[in-house]
């Protein structure tokens, strides 16, 4: 068997593998503290800070998310109409409803041409509200004519009265017969009711024909008092 070039070779790795093996050691003392003291010293870390916090500085637990309530620090405005007058009210609320008609009049108010009529400049926008309340509350059918030109949508206007209030209504009939141009008197929730409760029985659309009698007719009732309540100076 052929002998090893450096007999005390094997005899030196093992001594020193056991060396690497072997701990250091320590001054007496200086063991590392277990791992359950370490554990207890956070913990009252943890709580002696938080006494602490409470009685120096001004700070308080109320002001932190987990023992008090989260102040939102965004600014709020929960009386956005409380300046307006009646007229403003309905005009900034009527802007709002007017989404439902703006699909196909247009958020200029102008229409598709031969497909749906305009609302600026429209004739039956601006003559009587008894007229266009129906047509909003149940919606209009067949062949009209605004400004000189003939419209004949498939299917027609469909009326509103089942998706809107009476407030929304009149807020949106305010809106369309001061924009664009136009102006007209406001109408008012009251007057809408007036007018749902008169047509109650009624589940179709009209025609223009049955408008006729309607076209000149203003529903009765009082308009609020204030800047722009009876025409649109605020409108423009």
């Amino acid at each position: 068997m052929a002998s090893s070039p450096n007999p005390d070779s094997n005899d030196l790795d093992r001594i020193h593998g056991a060396v690497k093996r072997e701990k250091a050691d320590l001054p007496a003392g200086s063991e590392n503290a277990p791992t359950w003291a370490i554990f207890m010293a956070f913990l009252a870390a943890i709580f002696a800070g938080g006494q602490l916090g409470t009685t120096a500085g001004g700070y308080s637990l109320d002001n932190v998310a987990a023992y008090g309530p989260i102040v939102d620090p965004r600014p709020t405005n929960t009386s956005a109409g409380d300046n307006l007058d009646p007229f403003q009210l309905a005009m900034k609320k009527g802007a709002t409803s007017y989404a439902l008609c703006g699909g196909c009049h247009q958020g200029s108010g102008m229409g598709v041409p031969g497909q749906f009529p305009p609302l600026a400049g429209s004739e039956i926008v601006l003559e009587g509200t008894e007229q266009l309340t129906r047509i909003v509350l149940h919606g209009l059918t067949g062949p009209v004519t605004v400004k000189g030109q003939a419209y004949n949508t498939p299917g027609g206007m469909p009326g509103q009265g089942a998706v809107l209030s009476d407030g929304d209504i009149a807020n949106v009939l305010t809106y369309i017969r001061n924009s664009w141009g136009n102006e007209g008197s406001m109408v008012t929730k009251e007057m809408v009711a007036k007018v749902r409760d008169a047509e109650k029985s009624r589940t179709t659309q009209w025609t223009m024909a049955e408008m006729e009698k309607f076209a000149k007719a203003n529903i009765p009732g009082d308009v609020p008092a204030g800047p722009g309540a009876a025409a649109a100076p605020a409108a423009k």
